[in-house]
């Protein structure tokens, strides 16, 4: 099978490691980065101007790139990942060209993330996505028939047991660490837990955290993301990892019942701490292979149970890393794609 893949491909990012798993399933794999054609992560304010006014040229070059490996590579697919800067016309051009379209959609909202998603979904052959709650969004929005859920899943090329060392241990080395971007939600339960312990040593990295406006954890802040490599070793650092998830935005009927960082953590061989839900314990057997946690009282008691248990923390961290190997890279997830792209 012939696919021609588009998403971004820094080193981490879920759709490189998707792509990657395509190819060692047997897949042709073209790819189209578009952050190689669209600038996004200018903090300078000047240069986010100039982006902003450049970014309808760019998006256009990004377009044209696609039709133009259409053309030459002759793709059977066109997988998307998200495709917040793909064009419906695209999406037309690649389909009169054979090729089928396929959607992978990570996020919780579909109407959050600019104009072109909503367009598109629409035209997709088939769609993937990350949230089981994805499927009748779509579905009562779009009219979508074709959704399937594929949970995300761990990149064996980033996500694994690295070596640690003392400079390791002096940057990244906490009690508990949460890694992701900053939510009001968020704020509040990592707050608690920190009024509640104040020894605790906590470190917060990801983006937007300037926004926190609780005095208890701006110390904790690191104000930087981690990925790729460090974000392994962020993990592997921390006695504690916890899974805190995203609320419900506008465009989702739910907040996030699970995240890449549910797999993630496991396999970097990190000690997980996750919030409790319906879905979240079918894919690690609750306290034999993850810790879970149900609103702010039960979080700051499962932090202090597991930091005085340094033995059961290390058992249940090594059978999550198990269950983690055997059932949730993004080699199953590639296959479960192959399978439905296959039957349809």
């Amino acid at each position: 099978m012939r696919v021609l893949s588009v998403g971004p491909l820094w080193r981490g990012s879920n759709a490189g490691g998707l792509f990657r798993a395509l190819s060692r399933a047997g897949c042709l794999v073209e790819i189209l980065d578009e952050f190689y054609y669209v600038s996004l992560k200018s903090t300078n304010k000047v240069t986010k101007i100039a982006e902003r006014l450049l970014r309808p040229r760019q998006e256009q070059e990004f377009n044209q790139a696609i039709k133009s490996t259409v053309e030459v590579f002759k793709p059977d697919v066109l997988l998307v990942y998200k495709g917040v800067f793909v064009q419906p016309e695209t999406l037309s051009f690649a389909r009169a060209r054979g090729c089928r379209l396929a959607l992978f959609y990570p996020d919780v909202s579909v109407t959050a993330h600019g104009a072109n998603i909503p367009r598109c979904i629409p035209m997709y052959d088939v769609v993937f996505t990350t949230k089981t709650f994805g499927i009748t969004d779509m579905q009562a929005k779009y009219g979508v028939t074709n959704a399937h859920f594929i949970p995300h899943g761990f990149d064996p090329d980033i996500h694994r047991p690295l070596p640690i060392g003392e400079e390791e241990r002096k940057i990244f080395g906490c009690d508990a660490s949460f890694i992701g971007t900053w939510s009001a939600k968020k704020e509040a339960l990592l707050s608690a837990l920190k009024n509640a312990i104040p020894g605790l040593e906590l470190k917060i990295w990801g983006d937007q955290w300037w926004r926190a406006t609780n005095d208890s954890i701006k110390s904790s802040i690191q104000g930087r993301p981690v990925v790729g490599d460090l974000y392994a070793l962020a993990i592997q650092c921390s006695s504690i990892n916890l899974g805190i998830l995203s609320e419900q935005v506008v465009g989702s009927s739910s907040g996030d019942l699970i995240t890449s960082r549910t797999f993630h953590i496991p396999a970097a061989s990190g000690f997980m701490l996750h919030e409790r839900n319906v879905e979240s314990v079918q894919y690690f057997v609750e306290g034999k292979e993850a810790a879970f946690f149900d609103g702010a009282e039960e979080l700051i008691a499962q932090t202090r149970k597991y930091l005085d248990s340094p033995e059961e923390r290390d058992r249940v961290r090594s059978a999550g890393y198990a269950r983690a190997i055997k059932d949730h890279s993004l080699d199953n997830r590639a296959q479960q794609i192959l399978a439905v792209l296959k039957q349809n």
